[in-house]
């Protein structure tokens, strides 16, 4: 389908994020459940919540316009979740293991973080003020999970990882 307006545009991002959301919800029992350090699992636990709250609102967004939350599928998301399992696999032990669980979640934090304020950005272009800040919210959460990822990755995991 060709794509010939810049609304249609906003719902494509709108339907590629909930494609993401969708894949991570998905994913993120096997993320939870491969990390070894607690604080670790308490924040991939209370992501995953987040991600099930985003993923409500974009299809409330969504139905708001009458448009499909599954009519597209995120390839980039797809990537990063392929190469998160590469890496999971490859790691020895459980504090290199929870370091690259970090780093790809950071990875994968920061491209939500671009996808939700390219929506944004396009639902402000449009408009619509109630939209945007519903997504530019979802970004700011996004920022929040990976400076939480940062602390505990600087102050515990990857010292423990190096000295391992």
């Amino acid at each position: 389908m060709k794509i010939d307006s810049f609304m249609q545009m906003y719902l494509a991002e709108l339907q590629e994020l909930a494609s993401v959301q969708d894949q991570l919800e998905k994913a993120a029992p096997e993320l939870a459940r491969r990390a070894a350090h607690p604080a670790l699992k308490d924040i991939l636990a209370n992501h995953r919540e987040e991600n099930e709250a985003q993923r409500r609102r974009l299809a409330t967004i969504l139905e708001g316009h009458a448009a499909s939350p599954s009519a597209h599928h995120d390839q980039a998301m797809e990537a990063l979740l392929a190469e998160t399992g590469k890496m999971l696999d490859l790691l020895e032990g459980d504090d290199l293991r929870d370091a690259g669980l970090i780093a790809s979640s950071q990875k994968i934090a920061l491209y939500q973080v671009a996808a939700f304020g390219t929506a944004a950005a396009l639902a402000g272009q449009l408009g619509l003020v109630d939209e945007q800040q519903v997504l530019h919210r979802c970004c700011e959460e996004h920022r929040t999970a990976d400076e939480r990822l940062s602390r505990l990755a600087k102050r515990e995991i990857n010292p423990e990882a190096a000295a391992a």
